[in-house]
């Protein structure tokens, strides 16, 4: 394969990342107008917030059955224009089934695509024979920045879901479809490889290799959860900030998540994965250390900042560490470690609430804390040495990849 062609196939799937980093933005940053626009009541809303992970897990189950036969780049293509309908239909019903049904398509569409995605990025990268995974997934925090300025702005102008969304999903969606063209994908694999390697994912040997790297999975998204879901909340009450700084927590910590992604390849290129994640779970525990303990808004505003710089890398590596540990099933260890994603994002929230009512919410930023650290525990996971392929060195081009090569 040349590498123009490599090229094209990475750029291609960092559009996909972005395009997924906009449309999530989109939806979580305008709950509150969703949950006012269909009269949700306040009761209700966790149940319809908890389908959502619940039914992409379901999903990254089903795609890991999907992939033994169909490529990710085929499901990855046309599910992507599904999850941004699906997000139309958000913004377009006025009834409370209409927006259980809309809700319900974009969890089942979005866990394929999760995982379709980090299938496509840990076969590139493994193709390019070094570390360009975070590059990936810094695209999608630079859609998600993008998303939520656009939400942003949506709210402050009182626009309609609708008139927020279709601008949105009709530029999008025909980018989407444009850079799918161009996918790098393997072939299918010969009959009865793929339910071989299905097969072998599911052992319990093989799940007992993976099950480190589906707690570091679900606790740094426990961790990024508590971000998004009670930083402005806890500026605001337990550091007194104005409501209008209580904002700005989340926007910093997704820039930084952009910065430490954009940096992080090279990093780990140079000293390795398992020192770059060690090196991030440290920042991270810090951040939430110096939130718990700030004495005020600003220096709590320092605490998410070195949680977003800690964080950032630790779920991509996740990914990667799989891929290299199953080189011969990595699709399908990568649709199972993605469910560990949505793990986190329903034990975060309700675990961080729950104990800053029953305690305190100063107290409550010390569990997150303790559940990141466990990535130390478990960071020989990540590899001894760097992030590379082949014959102990990295290697700057890549062919012979996989049992079947790659092909668009």
């Amino acid at each position: 394969m040349t590498d123009v062609r490599l090229r094209h196939g990475r750029a291609s799937l960092a559009v996909s990342f972005f395009v997924q980093g906009v449309t999530f933005a989109l939806l979580v940053t305008r709950i509150p107008a969703i949950q006012d626009r269909y009269g949700i009541s306040d009761g209700l809303l966790p149940a319809f917030l908890a389908a959502v992970p619940i039914l992409a897990g379901v999903s990254s189950v089903v795609t890991e059955k999907l992939v033994a036969t169909v490529r990710p780049g085929l499901i990855l293509r046309w599910i992507q224009p599904v999850v941004l309908l699906a997000l139309l239909g958000v913004g377009a019903g006025s009834e409370l089934w209409q927006v259980a049904l809309a809700l319900g398509a974009f969890g089942l569409s979005v866990g394929g695509l999760d995982a379709s995605m980090n299938m496509m990025g840990v076969s590139l990268q493994r193709a390019y024979g070094r570390s360009i995974m975070l590059g990936f997934h810094a695209a999608y925090s630079l859609g998600g920045i993008i998303g939520a300025s656009a939400a942003w702005a949506g709210a402050h102008w009182h626009l309609s879901l609708l008139v927020s969304y279709l601008p949105a999903v009709a530029l999008l969606l025909p980018l989407a479809l444009a850079a799918s063209r161009w996918y790098v994908d393997r072939e299918p694999a010969a009959p009865g490889a793929g339910q071989e390697d299905a097969a072998a994912g599911s052992s319990g040997v093989a799940f007992k290799l993976l099950l480190p790297l589906c707690l570091v999975m679900a606790c740094a998204y426990i961790g990024d959860s508590t971000v998004a879901n009670w930083s402005a909340k806890y500026l605001q009450d337990v550091l007194g900030s104005s409501e209008q700084l209580a904002t700005v927590p989340y926007n910093v910590y997704m820039v930084t998540t952009l910065l430490g992604r954009a940096m992080g390849d090279h990093g780990v290129r140079r000293f390795g994965a398992a020192a770059v994640v060690r090196a991030g779970t440290v920042l991270a525990a810090a951040g939430f250390a110096v939130v718990a303990a700030a004495p005020g808004a600003w220096t709590g505003m320092a605490g998410f900042t070195l949680l977003g710089f800690g964080l950032c890398v630790i779920v991509p590596q996740t990914f990667a560490a799989a891929g290299r540990l199953f080189p011969g099933g990595s699709d399908a260890a990568i649709a199972r470690l993605n469910i560990f994603n949505y793990v986190g994002f329903l034990v975060g929230s309700p675990l961080v609430g729950t104990l800053g009512d029953a305690w305190s919410y100063r107290g409550a930023m010390l569990v997150p804390m303790a559940l990141v650290l466990v990535t130390l525990v478990y960071a020989r996971s990540f590899g001894s040495g760097g992030a590379r392929y082949g014959g102990g060195h990295e290697r700057p081009r890549v062919v012979d990849v996989g049992r079947g090569g790659y092909e668009v």
